[in-house]
């Protein structure tokens, strides 16, 4: 309640009170020439109600009430204020879904705190999705939330199968007038839909596919759960070129489909939207066959290996040619990381800023190089790990013990974008045309000054990768140049894959070969990359994430023509949490 209202309440019983007091058989002259005040029988009424049930509505304020000079009338009904009671959930539940489950849109939307968008959806829902005999059954209520069960059956044109979920509502009180509503969320339809979205019953938009791995084995989202959105994506994309036949589904139709939005993409890139999702399959139709780049075999290490961890995701790539051989995150049917993921990368950004440093002739391999323990730029006091410093040092030890002094050393001799210009026209990161047949962040490298340049320059500021990013810097490390992770060969869609606008030199390259291998075998990536023979590379990375106890730990890294990239969110030391899961992938490949 505001001080507004509490100062009318105040007055408006100080009012009532007082002309109780003053009165007797007749209206008497106020005492010291104060006004004489005229008391209603009414009012008389419902002031002595107001005074006796005070502490009864401690949770209401009274509307109106009284004039502005505190002689009005109080016949406004109370407020109620403050969070639903459990009466109130429970009633304002049990309209509601006894209005949805006969029907009654308009009557159901009018119990929400958004009518118009509940009145929409619920209209779409008895329009589209076809599903009859609904029945609505509350749970049990934790606070203002009650979850739900929905069963029902789907029926379309002589084809039916019943059909059950899972959902959820929250109780909220409206200000002006406290009643209490559903508030009003695309969830509270379906758990899977968001603003926009749908549930259709009818012939799939997109005929179903059965994606197989690079040596034929079928890929399904049973057997490699991580996989899901991705075959999802897949379908939509490739599924009316791999020769399939639609069936008949419900499903959740996203407000922009990555169809819709490739069709109005400037380039050719998968759009960047969530794909529909089938939730119920009445006739599965004819699948066509769609090969991958996936390899069974390390996908099926990578499910495992995630598995094990929280909040851990990898990725594997093949240098020479860029094609995809696994993905996999801890959380296989949450968000996936692995390719959208929008992460401050730490140092393994150092691989970037250290081919730009060795262009520039700002640092090599075996020069001098400073790595003191603090260095000061753009006003903020930059340090290293444990606050230590090289002595006499040369840029191959900085690089191997990952010395973030050595490189903000270098801020003041460089462009506002030169780190981006690297990332971009050398790795071919940021510039937003990946097309790899799923969607992705293709990583971000913004234009930035003083300080903030600076820390981005050792993977903080505002640089954002993933593991799918970091596998191909090792990747381009590995071979070169850089060459578009895809999963799918553009054969099947004559689509192009993205390119860089510019190659390394080959001094540049073997320099950052040389760093990568001695970082493998004597600094900071040694125990996880020991034993894994000679043609290796790699580099540790830990970012710091406010409000997170813990840093992300990150590694990417080469054997042989293997490239990969990985993040263990909380994870502390990449050497220490990332580390391993690369490790783990790299021997599973033999």
């Amino acid at each position: 309640m505001g001080k507004r209202g509490r100062a009318s309440e105040r007055k408006g019983i100080r009012n009532i009170t007082g002309a109780v007091g003053a009165s007797g058989a007749s209206e008497a002259p106020g005492a010291s020439g104060a006004k004489s005040a005229k008391v209603h029988p009414g009012v008389l009424g419902g002031a002595a109600a107001v005074v006796v049930c005070g502490v009864g509505i401690a949770a209401y304020s009274l509307i109106g009430g009284s004039s502005g000079d505190g002689e009005g009338t109080v016949d406004e009904k109370p407020v109620a204020a403050g969070p639903p009671t459990a009466a109130e959930v429970r009633a304002t539940t049990r309209d509601f879904l006894a209005a949805w489950e006969k029907g009654d849109v308009k009557e159901a939307a009018a119990l929400t705190d958004d009518s118009a968008t509940a009145k929409t959806a619920l209209t779409a829902y008895a329009k589209d999705s076809h599903l009859t005999e609904v029945k609505l059954t509350p749970g049990k209520r934790t606070g203002a939330k009650v979850p739900f069960s929905v069963a029902s059956t789907v029926s379309y044109e002589g084809q039916s199968k019943p059909f059950a979920y899972e959902s959820e509502l929250t109780v909220v009180r409206r200000k002006h007038d406290g009643k209490t509503l559903v508030g009003w969320q695309p969830s509270v339809v379906h758990p899977d839909l968001k603003a926009g979205d749908r549930l259709v019953t009818g012939e799939a938009g997109d005929p179903p596919i059965k994606a197989v791995d690079r040596d034929g084995g079928e890929l399904t989202k049973a057997k490699y759960p991580s996989l899901g959105t991705v075959l999802d994506s897949l379908r939509e994309k490739f599924g009316d070129k791999a020769g399939g036949k639609a069936g008949v589904e419900l499903r959740v139709v996203r407000k922009d489909s990555a169809k819709d939005a490739e069709k109005s993409a400037t380039t050719k890139d998968d759009a960047k939207a969530t794909p529909d999702k089938t939730l119920l399959t009445l006739s599965p139709g004819t699948p066509g066959t769609l090969k991958t780049t996936f390899d069974a075999k390390l996908q099926a290490a990578a499910e495992k290996e995630t598995g094990k961890r929280k909040q851990a995701s990898v990725v594997l790539v093949k240098p020479s040619t860029g094609e995809i051989l696994a993905a996999a995150n801890s959380n296989p049917g949450g968000f996936n990381t692995a390719f959208q993921g929008s992460l401050a990368p730490g140092s393994t950004m150092k691989v970037i800023t250290s081919s730009l440093l060795l262009e520039k002739d700002l640092a090599g391999v075996d020069k001098k190089h400073p790595c003191p323990k603090y260095v000061t730029y753009g006003g903020w006091k930059f340090q290293n790990d444990d606050k230590f410093q090289i002595k006499d040092g040369t840029f191959r030890a900085s690089f191997a013990r990952s010395c973030n002094t050595a490189f903000i050393s270098q801020a003041e001799k460089l462009q506002d974008d030169s780190l981006t210009k690297q990332a971009q026209e050398v790795f071919g990161l940021g510039r937003d045309n990946w097309s790899i047949g799923a969607p992705t962040f293709d990583g971000a490298i913004p234009v930035q000054s003083d300080a903030q340049m600076a820390a981005s320059l050792i993977g903080q500021g505002g640089v954002r990768m993933n593991p799918l990013n970091m596998a191909s810097v090792a990747a381009t490390v590995k071979s070169g140049t850089f060459k578009q992770p895809y999963l799918v060969s553009p054969d099947v869609d004559k689509r192009t894959l993205a390119t860089a606008p510019r190659k390394m030199s080959g001094a540049t390259v073997s320099a950052l070969r040389d760093l990568m291998h001695y970082t493998a075998t004597s600094g900071t990536a040694m125990e996880p990359m020991s034993g894994l023979g000679a043609d290796m590379g790699a580099k540790t990375g830990s970012a710091e994430v406010d409000g997170q106890k813990k840093p992300n730990g990150w590694f990417t890294a080469y054997r042989g023509d293997l490239a990969a990239g990985a993040v263990v969110q909380e994870g502390g030391h990449g050497g220490e949490s990332a580390g391993p899961l690369v490790r783990a992938m790299f021997l599973a490949a033999k």
